[in-house]
């Protein structure tokens, strides 16, 4: 099966409907909020072979209930911006840095913690030699913000972040929301990726099965 045109598809927005209405009711509620993901399989994709490669970062039209961990290392002003807004995990200064830097057991567990590393500019050489190590395995990178920069478009656009990418799986799975999002806006998510996968992929690769499912949920099929 190719995707085509799946912006302009409304059978394909009525059958992911379907999937996300089926998937969020087919298993029991849990006592956190679990994420919904998009499971996009390509059969006969050789991944250690192959020349395809998939890493981008998405702007989902609508932020996922469960709030993203994003951590900023600055200095001097954008570090008491930071410090005076809500919405920032941690933010680190750059001599914390390099103290972090000291133990790689802190290193990778700050890695595990924060979902998106935002760094001053001018520190960017300094966190890509400390953090680098720990971030690139786990498919993050530290991300550039000038030192005037707006740090309330920052958080609003990384909130809504995830990346979409093929690594060692003929697959992409990324998450497009969590159970308290509305069925519509999982909806518009879950398209926003199919998309940007249509842009990137089509011709290249032979698009397989779709899944819509929960952390703790089995995953559903969606029916083209």
């Amino acid at each position: 099966m190719v995707l085509k045109a799946v912006s302009l598809t409304v059978n394909v927005q009525k059958q992911l409907r379907e999937a996300i209405n089926e998937a969020l009711n087919n298993s029991p509620k849990r006592k956190f909020e679990e994420s919904v993901e998009l499971i996009v399989t390509f059969p006969g994709l050789d991944v250690k072979k192959a020349d395809v490669k998939l890493r981008e970062v998405l702007f989902l039209p609508h932020a996922p209930k469960k709030k993203s961990k994003i951590c900023i290392v600055a200095e001097g002003d954008l570090a008491l911006q930071a410090k005076g807004m809500e919405g920032f995990h941690r933010v680190l200064s750059k001599a914390e840095l390099e103290e972090l830097g000291k133990s790689k057991k802190m290193v990778k567990k700050l890695a595990k913690d924060c979902d998106w590393v935002l760094v001053q500019s001018d520190l960017m050489g300094l966190a890509g030699r400390i953090l680098g190590p720990a971030l690139g395995p786990r498919g993050k990178i530290p991300i550039a913000v000038p030192p005037r920069a707006d740090l309330k478009q920052f958080l609003d656009r990384y909130s809504r972040a995830v990346i979409v990418r093929i690594k060692d799986q003929p697959q992409i799975q990324t998450k497009i929301g969590t159970v308290s999002n509305t069925i519509d806006e999982l909806v518009e998510n879950a398209m926003a990726v199919l998309n940007l996968i249509d842009s990137k992929l089509r011709g290249v690769v032979k698009i397989g099965d779709i899944y819509i499912k929960k952390t703790m949920g089995k995953p559903v099929k969606i029916k083209l």
